[in-house]
């Protein structure tokens, strides 16, 4: 179902991962997403599926609740997958009529296939399960400000990416009642071809960002009537800073991602 995709979601738990800064995750998580495309062989790749899993261990976030961070990206996860295997050419495996499997595309096929799904997993345990989208935009306004001397929204951008963060399930579960009720009217959205599904979507689409638009115009006129004037002379209910944990969860981080690179650039 619709609703229960966790994108965007916040998951309440008293885990080491939902105490640390939110300035600290954003960081790890910025300095995980290089290490991912950086690895490239099996060794560093099972390192990183030994960090992934350390990480859930710390969320305390249950493995049914975090695999279901990778539903939105499915479809895009298998269709890099089989466009590499059946793109690649190399030593020849398989041979299926004319469709031929190598051994390169293959093994680049789930190197692809690994990269995504270890990206997706520890993007999501480091910031929307384990952090408040006001904790994210906090954290972003705070680290973007060094660049409000040369004219950046700081402010602005991280309102704008927490409203985001914060509708995202609101939208979803939009999604979700949208489709019920257009299937309880007689629309179909599982039969016929691509061009017909595509059609039974439109049903759905224009509901939804007519909702989406209102919800855009109440939310406008809400923060007009608090007299809403941006982040000048804003000041804050709890002041972040960092602590022993957040130290030492980034020292192992640091190491944990020195290692893998390690792994990567080891002499062959």
């Amino acid at each position: 179902m619709i609703s229960n995709i966790s994108l965007g979601r916040y998951y309440p738990e008293q885990s080491i991962l939902h105490r640390l800064d939110p300035r600290t995750k954003i960081l790890s998580a910025i300095l995980m997403m290089a290490v991912i495309f950086l690895s490239r062989d099996l060794l560093s790749m099972a390192f990183l599926g030994l960090v992934t899993l350390a990480l859930i261990f710390l969320s305390r976030v249950p493995v049914k609740q975090v695999l279901i961070s990778l539903r939105p990206m499915l479809f895009i996860l298998l269709f890099a997958v089989v466009l590499n295997i059946l793109t690649i050419s190399g030593d020849p495996l398989v041979t299926i009529g004319p469709v031929t499997i190598s051994e390169q595309g293959l093994t680049t096929a789930l190197r692809m296939g690994s990269r995504l799904i270890l990206l997706i997993l520890n993007t999501t345990l480091l910031l929307t399960l384990t952090t408040t989208p006001i904790h994210i935009s906090d954290a972003l306004e705070n680290l973007l400000g060094p660049f409000r001397k040369i004219g950046f929204p700081a402010h602005e951008m991280a309102m704008m990416m927490s409203i985001a963060l914060r509708f995202v399930p609101t939208l979803l579960e939009e999604t979700d009642k949208i489709m019920k009720a257009q299937s309880s009217r007689g629309a179909d959205y599982d039969t016929g071809g691509l061009i017909a599904r595509a059609r039974g979507l439109v049903s759905v689409l224009i509901p939804l960002f007519v909702s989406a638009f209102k919800r855009a115009e109440d939310l406008a006129v809400a923060m007009e009537a608090r007299c809403y004037r941006g982040g000048e002379s804003r000041t804050r209910l709890r002041v972040m800073k960092y602590q022993t944990r957040d130290v030492l969860f980034g020292i192992g981080i640091s190491l944990s991602s020195l290692a893998i690179l390690s792994l990567r650039f080891r002499p062959r």
